[in-house]
């Protein structure tokens, strides 16, 4: 099988240049066999262009296309949301709404909905899948510098970084979860929804990591002192650097309101950086598979 090529701005343009062109790729992801009315299963339709819906031909019940997923009840054109994708797939930096705006000839709030709706469907396509192996696990704590205390009492956002290396020691899969304080109550609920059981998970020596043993992990625990530090958890730690340049370098720092999608947004092209060409494809059909993601 051939690798897959990158596809340029002229490819995208004509393979996704009209509403219906969107609309053909959305029905083929969604009704991989062919049209199945929802009503009443028969096979056979009419596509109402000026309404963008599917009539039956038999019991004429009308189907959009986007109902029941990422884009139910949108206003915007499925041309926009297709180059919205695009662009995301495209900007290892990540995206700003401002930027989006910008380029789409849309509001703040538009654009900034479409990312939140965007980073939602990597969200979900990530989390159907668990870490196994050998993990690396430790806590991080993201935000501008403000007073009082560092470390683990910081104010700052906390969230737990999990590192799932393959046969040859190399970083293979991430994962990060926003948590309220380390805790063994939150360390082992991280642990639980995104690591698979009886895999062997390395941390430091705090007391929030000890329990994994008790809730089906091998638990290697290292005391940070002890260790060299250059190679103490190092491929994990080069990570959490990447993670907060990329937050501070192209969204200028986050609030702890939304920051879980941005980590969402990292973890989804850090797990698929060995596959750049198929990365927007990928992301593509999560938008397309994904369930509505409704934005307050």
């Amino acid at each position: 099988m051939a690798k897959a090529e990158a596809i340029s701005l002229i490819q995208f343009q004509k393979l996704f240049g009209t509403e219906e062109d969107c609309a053909s790729y959305m029905m083929h992801k969604r009704w991989k066999d062919g049209f199945s009315c929802p009503k009443c299963e028969h096979s056979s339709y009419y596509y109402i262009k000026t309404r963008k819906l599917y009539e039956c031909s038999k019991c004429h019940y009308q189907a959009s296309i986007t109902a029941g997923t990422l884009m139910h009840k949108t206003k915007l054109p499925l041309t926009v949301w297709f180059w919205a994708i695009y662009l995301v797939a495209h900007d290892k930096r990540g995206r700003s709404a401002l930027s989006l705006a910008g380029v789409l000839d849309l509001n703040y709030r538009t654009a900034l909905h479409m990312l939140r709706k965007i980073r939602a469907a990597m969200k979900d396509r990530d989390s159907g899948y668990l870490l196994s192996g050998v993990v690396e696990m430790d806590d991080a704590y993201f935000g501008a510098p403000r007073k009082g205390k560092d470390g683990r009492g910081t104010s700052k956002t906390k969230a737990v970084i999990a590192l799932s290396k393959d046969g040859n020691n190399h970083p293979a899969y991430l994962r990060i979860e926003v948590i309220d304080q380390v805790t063994i109550e939150e360390i082992s609920r991280v642990a639980q929804s995104c690591i698979e059981p009886g895999t062997t998970i390395v941390s430091d020596g705090h007391s929030s990591y000890k329990p994994l043993a008790e809730i089906g992990y091998i638990h290697e625990s290292k005391a940070y002192y002890k260790e060299d530090k250059e190679d103490f958890l190092k491929m994990l730690h080069n990570i959490i650097g990447n993670v907060k340049a990329y937050i501070q370098g192209t969204y200028h720092g986050l609030g702890p309101a939304y920051i879980q999608s941005y980590f969402d947004e990292f973890c989804f092209r850090f797990n698929r950086r060995f596959n750049p060409n198929e990365i927007f494809d990928r992301l593509l059909n999560a938008c397309v598979l994904a369930d509505p993601h409704p934005m307050s």
